[in-house]
């Protein structure tokens, strides 16, 4: 997507994906990534997500990645942190007890900036990129974070009958994307309660990948 469309989306307040509150699937299913207290876990595109409030709660350290800066100054202000706030190269990195949070273009930020972590929890991500950017983001996301495990939550609909994000994913693309690095195993896949936005019937899916 154009960065002007989610620049634009966050700055008129138009975040209908954003949660108020800790989503479920990741409530419910965290446990299979077996991660200890302590452990650090990375959310591309973050937004000011509920769930990093959820995680720190929990004992999770959680690193992030989100484009919008107004995204990470309210993330930020819900959380009561004051951010220490530091270039790294091409991006900015805000960060207080627990959280790093790297502010700007994703496919800029590098592993060796990002640092070691334990896990990935996509649950905004792929299901934003449009069908040619998703082999480069889901190549660049393995790459940056050395193959860690991942949850991963996609949506599944008839395309036809509204435009994305989120942009309906299909199993066959999941296992296209990562069957060459993880071993994959779908958690759930449930109705999408009166359709997605309201608008057509869809299958909400989170999906475990471990590394092989």
């Amino acid at each position: 997507m154009d960065p002007n469309f989610w620049h634009q989306r966050w700055e008129k307040n138009e975040i209908a994906f954003h949660e108020g509150k800790p989503n479920a699937l990741l409530v419910h299913y965290l446990h299979e990534l077996s991660l200890a207290k302590g452990r650090r876990i990375f959310l591309p595109l973050c937004g000011k997500t509920r769930d990093i409030s959820w995680l720190l709660s929990n004992g999770y350290r959680v690193a992030g990645a989100e484009l919008s800066q107004l995204a990470i100054e309210q993330l930020f202000m819900d959380l009561g942190l004051q951010p220490d706030i530091s270039g790294v190269g091409k991006v900015q990195l805000w960060s207080a007890t627990h959280i790093d949070i790297f502010v700007g273009d994703i496919f800029a930020l590098s592993r060796e900036q990002l640092g070691p972590v334990d896990a990935v929890y996509d649950r905004a991500a792929l299901v934003a990129m449009s069908e040619t950017m998703r082999p480069h983001y889901t190549a660049h996301l393995t790459k940056l974070t050395n193959n860690a495990p991942q949850l991963l939550i996609c949506y599944h609909y008839d395309q036809r009958l509204m435009d994305g994000p989120p942009f309906s994913i299909s199993d066959e693309e999941v296992n296209r994307y990562y069957r060459g690095s993880y071993d994959l195993r779908l958690l759930v896949s449930s109705d999408v309660a009166g359709g997605l936005k309201g608008k057509c019937p869809a299958k909400e899916q989170m999906w475990l990948l471990r590394p092989r």
